[in-house]
């Protein structure tokens, strides 16, 4: 079956106050294989499109009650119907004005009905080709997002296995993405960048799954050669999510979230600029949930300990313009 017809055959209107062109309008129409209304003006135009779905509206320009212009603007803002403008005056008239006023083609009077059909054919050729792109986009945007949400799950069960093997850090992950987010948006990140911090937020102690649990429990201090391990895990980390195609920087994210902006972090002793937004406002949140948290080796140190840490490093270790951001929304 022909692609113009896969959906049935299309609706025609003509709108005309002279009888004689509807009439041999109609009829070619109809020869073509398609439905057709007529109407002798505007207004019994529009009672007719308020019953009736119409794909092509073919309407003259001067009509004795609204002229085809008029009717055209009031059609698009109403209806999905292309429209065919027919005027006899063309001196008074150009292509380029008529379809930038939305009308899909314009023809002159008289009419030839073998023009008048190819040209009616190209209109619904290109109607049905406008139809089938929205259609692909939309399941585009569908499949999108279920790509979106089996990631999330993905993530999400990374995310869950870390809290397992270090349950004093449970809910520390998705407590760090939570502020992340907060303050990304408020520095006016991208809704692309904020969503990919989110997702590294989650993971970001990934690597943690590398290091002996009793190191990771360990209610005293640790040794030298343990926090060399648990420094570790974002090389861990960033060696497991680099094996993996995100759309976003995931890996590099994680990477980066202890570094500072002195070079005094690690693991690489990135500076300044060379430390990606992302992972300054994850250090900063990850920092600051840290100190506010119970650890296995002391009590949480409060709020305001976290504040003043912020506040001391400032410039130095973190970035400033994503301390005052946070600090602002903390206050």
């Amino acid at each position: 079956m022909s692609q113009l017809y896969k959906n049935g055959p299309h609706t025609i209107m003509v709108v005309d106050d002279d009888e004689a062109i509807r009439r041999m309008l109609k009829i070619g129409i109809q020869m073509s294989g398609f439905q057709c209304f007529i109407a002798e003006g505007g207004n019994a135009a529009l009672k007719i499109l308020e019953q009736h779905p119409v794909d092509v509206v073919v309407a003259d320009i001067k009509m004795p009650d609204i002229n085809g212009l008029e009717l055209g603007r009031m059609i698009k803002s109403r209806y999905d119907s292309d429209l065919i403008i027919m005027t006899g005056y063309v001196e008074d008239f150009n292509y380029e004005d008529i379809v930038q006023q939305g009308a899909s083609d314009f023809i002159q009077k008289p009419v030839r009905i073998a023009e008048f059909i190819a040209r009616l054919k190209r209109v619904l050729a290109e109607r049905a080709g406008r139809a089938d792109r929205l259609q692909a986009l939309a399941e585009l945007k569908l499949n999108l997002g279920k790509l979106e949400r089996a990631m999330e799950g993905i993530i999400q069960v990374i995310s869950v296995a870390v809290e397992i093997r270090d349950p004093y850090t449970a809910g520390h992950q998705q407590r760090v993405a939570d502020l992340a987010t907060t303050v990304a948006r408020e520095m006016g990140l991208s809704e692309d960048d904020i969503y990919g911090l989110r997702m590294a937020s989650v993971i970001h102690d990934l690597g943690k799954i590398t290091v002996p649990a009793g190191i990771l429990a360990k209610p005293g201090r640790l040794s030298t050669l343990e926090y060399e391990l648990i420094k570790n895990h974002v090389r861990a980390g960033y060696d497991i999510l680099r094996q993996m195609e995100f759309p976003w920087p995931l890996a590099d994210i994680v990477l980066q979230h202890h570094e500072r902006m002195d070079g005094s972090g690690y693991p690489q002793g990135l500076k300044n600029g060379q430390i990606m937004m992302q992972a300054r406002i994850l250090s900063v949140a990850d920092v600051f949930e840290t100190i506010a948290s119970h650890r296995p080796y002391r009590p949480s140190l409060g709020l305001q300990r976290a504040i003043d840490e912020l506040n001391q490093n400032k410039g130095t270790q973190f970035d400033s313009q994503v301390v005052d951001a946070f600090l602002k929304l903390v206050k």
